[in-house]
């Protein structure tokens, strides 16, 4: 009898550990921080067209060069907040309890939110319709921090989830993907050729 009972128990484990490392898993897909890296840098081409139809119709380059040097630190801010964020949230996950991590998660993703609202704000002033020397058109943006934050926010949660049914290095190793170089925002020199 104790040995059925080991068997299941066994085979329990086994499923909880495999469901939570599936990719399509939602206990364990944390997919949107590449779609959150790709909508962040998807923004810097499209200031700069704006840029540069500004600077065409007005016949100033230093439009282009002043515009890129105001973007890059936006941007580099952004950047900064965004490394923070991913290990912030790795960590919480890492060294709490769960109601602790919780608490710790929801005040990361606040702060990245805000982050994000002030980047957001500083691009779509800049290339607003009859904005900054009245340059007709409205770039369009897929850009908006309630939703990244919102879907990260659930996607950290699930992984809470997921890890807490892992072992260890299991564990360290599934969050440790957050912070790989392709969930890294290319550096904003590299986007704005």
């Amino acid at each position: 009898m104790k040995r059925y009972n080991l068997l299941i128990v066994l085979l329990l484990l086994i499923f909880n550990v495999t469901t939570a490392q599936k990719k399509n898993s939602p206990a364990a897909d944390l997919s949107i921080l590449k779609e959150t890296k790709t909508k962040i840098e998807n923004t810097v081409p499209l200031v700069i067209k704006h840029l540069q139809a500004i600077a065409e119709k007005e016949g100033d380059n230093n439009i282009v060069a002043n515009g890129k040097t105001g973007l890059g630190k936006e941007y580099g801010i952004l950047e900064s907040e965004w490394f923070l964020y991913r290990n912030n949230m790795k960590n919480c996950i890492l060294n709490n309890s769960s109601k602790k991590a919780k608490k710790c998660m929801e005040y990361h993703t606040l702060y990245l939110r805000n982050t994000f609202i002030n980047y957001g704000n500083y691009i779509s002033n800049l290339t607003r319709k009859n904005g900054y020397l009245g340059v007709e058109g409205d770039t369009k943006f897929d850009f908006k921090p309630a939703d990244i934050t919102t879907k990260l926010s659930e996607a950290y949660f699930n992984a809470n989830a997921a890890a807490g049914r892992m072992k260890g290095d299991q564990k360290k190793d599934f969050l440790g993907q957050t912070m790989s170089d392709d969930n890294k925002l290319t550096p904003f020199g590299q986007l704005a050729q």
